[in-house]
């Protein structure tokens, strides 16, 4: 993971744009399951609505660990 990212010479944390990215995936993913009913078998959604956030916000950093090293 790379440190900030420029963007027209303004620097944007990395992980504030993962994080945007990881909230559409959450949202997209939380509309899948909310649509095949899978939300019956939770008993706190909120709570798995953030269990699901930090795992995709986890593996979208864990891919883009080796990104920012140049050799």
């Amino acid at each position: 993971m790379i440190g900030e990212i420029s963007l027209d010479g303004v620097y944007i944390p990395s992980l504030l744009l993962f994080a945007c990215a990881a909230l559409v995936l959450t949202g997209l993913l939380t509309g899948l399951l909310s649509l095949i009913g899978a939300y019956r078998l939770v008993a706190y959604r909120p709570i798995a609505d953030l269990a699901i956030f930090l795992l995709i916000l986890a593996a979208i950093v864990r891919y883009t660990e080796g990104w920012g090293i140049q050799t």
